[in-house]
């Protein structure tokens, strides 16, 4: 039975202690007697494995891992995850290779250790744009992505914000298509609170009208625009914001993307927005991936804030007084308690609490 602490991984056991009281607290499930979650995390993000293990209330499952000469990894588990479900985090970022690597390795490890069910959970998927061939003699490598888990061992995925929802459909099992709407169309409620009439929510591009819609819903049933955006395909992080299509005259815009990269196209539509009269800019996005030129990018682009969550890490020196980052720690422990309580996962974006019932949580 499980009771160690360490500091890569969380279990919730039959029995837990309760490190505040001193005393041995009962975590049978009724009904299910034999059932015990164990929360993983690879080296990537630690800090967000830690938030959601503090959101379930569980304990810390010590990992070995550590990397040889030649750059192979290698992972082993201190304690036993036999019959145990497993969720395995690591978020595909920098260096999103071994960051992959890293997450496969792992899950072969619980699959060889007779874990019960694992599931990964990689709140940003790598390759996660290249979800359709634009051009012959492409590879789709998102498919290639979902393969990969599905092969180590994974039994079935959670991700938030997936680049194109359809991407569900490559993995040969449940996906958990968890959406980061809730806790930033909270924010933005109270950032407005009491001028969301005049609110309206852009696209970046034609693509992500739908999320728009979405989001102006829930903010009151507001204006809709985009911004018309052409890219040469041939090119990496090449895209030209050429017009706002919609009314954003006078109004305080809120311009929503799934993932930030480079922020030129961001950094461009809120330029276009300015041209238009939009009497203020705020960006708002789910990935802050924030590469090469992007901070700067985006600390002079004119938005009035730039709203993240940590769904990838954000260090330091990649922050400014106009960021904020939000947690997205509760959204991953209610969805990983949903899945292992055998409950709706669906049902967690109609009843997801503003505030997290807590207050806002900032990473």
């Amino acid at each position: 039975m499980c009771t160690a602490v360490a500091k890569s991984g969380y279990a919730w056991n039959l029995h837990q202690r309760d490190h505040t009281l001193g005393v041995m607290v009962s975590a049978i499930l009724e009904g299910k007697p034999d059932k015990n979650l164990i929360l993983v995390t690879g080296r990537i993000h630690p800090k967000l494995a830690e938030d959601v293990a503090q959101q379930l209330g569980i304990d810390l499952l010590e990992t070995t891992a550590y990397d040889f000469a030649n750059g192979e990894m290698y992972v082993r588990y201190t304690e036993s995850v036999r019959g145990a479900d497993v969720f395995v985090l690591q978020s595909h970022y920098q260096p999103i290779n071994k960051a992959i690597m890293e997450q496969l390795i792992m899950i072969d490890a619980l699959k060889r250790a007779s874990a019960r069910s694992i599931t990964a959970v990689c709140p940003l998927v790598g390759y996660s744009r290249q979800d359709k061939k634009h051009r012959g003699r492409e590879p789709i490598s998102c498919r290639l992505i979902f393969d990969l888990l599905k092969t180590a061992g994974a039994d079935r995925i959670m991700s938030v914000d997936l680049h194109a929802a359809q991407s569900q459909g490559f993995f040969d099992g449940p996906v958990d298509h968890l959406i980061a709407m809730p806790v930033l169309v909270d924010y933005i409620r109270d950032r407005f609170q009491g001028q969301l009439d005049n609110v309206a929510v852009v696209s970046p591009d034609a693509g992500r009208i739908r999320v728009a819609e979405q989001w102006a819903q829930r903010l009151g049933g507001g204006p809709l625009a985009f911004v018309h955006k052409t890219r040469d395909i041939t090119r990496p992080n090449q895209a030209v914001a050429n017009r706002v299509v919609g009314d954003v005259q006078g109004k305080d815009c809120v311009l929503v993307d799934d993932l930030i990269d480079t922020a030129g196209t961001i950094a461009g539509a809120c330029h276009v927005l300015q041209d238009a009269g939009a009497k203020s800019v705020t960006v708002v996005a789910t990935h802050g991936v924030l590469s090469g030129p992007a901070v700067e990018r985006l600390k002079n682009c004119g938005a009035r804030e730039v709203v993240l969550t940590d769904t990838v890490p954000i260090p330091e020196e990649k922050r400014w007084d106009g960021l904020t980052v939000l947690s997205i720690a509760p959204l991953l422990a209610s969805a990983i308690r949903a899945v292992f309580e055998d409950g709706s996962v669906a049902e967690l974006f109609d009843t997801y609490p503003e505030h997290h019932g807590q207050g806002f949580l900032f990473a």
